[in-house]
């Protein structure tokens, strides 16, 4: 059998890549450097972007239609490029900072504050120099977490600049904007303010050498994050959902910010938050209150990790309220559920960065 270029490209004219539910000659993927030496065919195949969703299963596919449409013979070597260059790994603004992680929601109310902190902390506990920064301008909730509420903050003089020191608890360097207003009074400001104070808290604080920078973001997608898009090279996101439908549908949003073509930052995985109820008389009892594996489900239909499930306990909301978050109780389950899903975060970070 004699193998020539057009015969591979009618072969990978029949498989659909799903971002643009055409096949890969009509959606232009096809690179023009397919190579052919008897039976060993070596391509490109162009993605949009280095985190595209559907790159594995899109080569496994290429693959399998030539073997089909061809011959089983055929040994077929696929390498992939991309239109849009990755993200700069370094960060000019915090050259100490190794990896920037946004914790994220589509909407409020599923827990991504408790997750944010609780990940903070497990990292701390795994030796990693870790920074908490509360990004919710108009509902900062880091403050009542680590019972650091009514502390003063001070400055250090560095390199000629006064700069904000961030409070330090459980191993955790803290900043929010909850240390700078009174909890009782709502912040009545435009967007431009906010996001002229977040840039305050970042760049106008003495963070130092940092393994991880936790983002706790506000739910949603707003001026806030656009900022911190804009002002910081995120290594990846994590998406924090309950398992009910509603939810789901706002996390898909939350995902689909990110990976803006635009944008370009990687989904780390997902967090199922609240994913049962077990009440502590019946410690072995799972009641799926909100819906059963919901988040499981997007993640596999999205194609990221599922980073961890995490039970609805009474325990967590009164160690929140208490300033005592459950990951320094590691010998509960939901202290080890936590110490998991920071080793997932670790291992993952460690990848993007190659």
């Amino acid at each position: 059998m004699t193998l020539y270029p057009n015969l591979i490209r009618e072969a990978l004219a029949t498989v659909t890549y799903a971002g643009t539910k055409k096949n890969l000659v009509e959606s232009e993927m096809v690179g023009d450097d397919i190579v052919i030496n008897g039976m060993n065919v070596r391509l490109t195949l162009i993605f949009p972007r280095e985190t595209d969703p559907f790159l594995k299963s899109t080569v496994k596919a290429a693959k399998a239609a030539i073997h089909y449409y061809i011959s089983n013979d055929v040994d077929v070597t696929i390498e992939t490029e991309f239109r849009s260059k990755p993200r700069p790994k370094a960060d000019k603004l915090l050259p100490g900072v190794k990896h920037v992680v946004a914790v994220s929601s589509g909407k409020g109310g599923v827990g991504k504050s408790t997750v944010a902190a609780n990940l903070a902390i497990a990292l701390a506990r795994l030796g990693y120099k870790v920074g908490l920064l509360d990004t919710d301008i108009f509902g900062p909730s880091v403050p009542k977490m680590f019972h650091v509420e009514g502390e003063r903050l001070y400055s250090v003089e560095k390199d000629g600049r006064q700069l904000i020191e961030p409070l330090q608890k459980y191993g955790v360097k803290l900043l929010s904007i909850g240390f700078f207003v009174s909890p009782e009074t709502a912040v009545l400001w435009r967007g431009g303010m906010a996001s002229n104070a977040l840039k305050q808290l970042i760049a106008d604080a003495d963070w130092g050498e940092l393994d991880y920078f936790i983002l706790d973001t506000p739910p949603g997608t707003s001026d806030i994050h656009l900022t911190l898009l804009q002002t910081l090279s995120i290594a990846g996101a994590v998406i924090v959902s309950t398992p009910q439908q509603v939810a789901l549908a706002d996390a898909r949003k939350g995902v689909d910010m990110y990976r803006n073509e635009k944008v370009n930052v990687p989904i780390l995985g997902l967090i199922e938050n609240m994913a049962w109820f077990t009440p502590a008389e019946l410690p072995e009892n799972r009641y799926y209150i909100f819906g059963r594996d919901g988040v499981k489900q997007l993640a596999e239909e999205l194609q990221v990790p599922l980073l961890a499930q995490i039970p609805l306990v009474q325990g967590i909301c009164e160690s929140g309220d208490a300033g005592e978050p459950a990951a320094l109780h590691e010998e509960t389950p939901t202290g080890q559920a936590f110490l998991s899903l920071a080793q997932a975060v670790a291992t993952l970070t460690r990848k993007q960065a190659k």
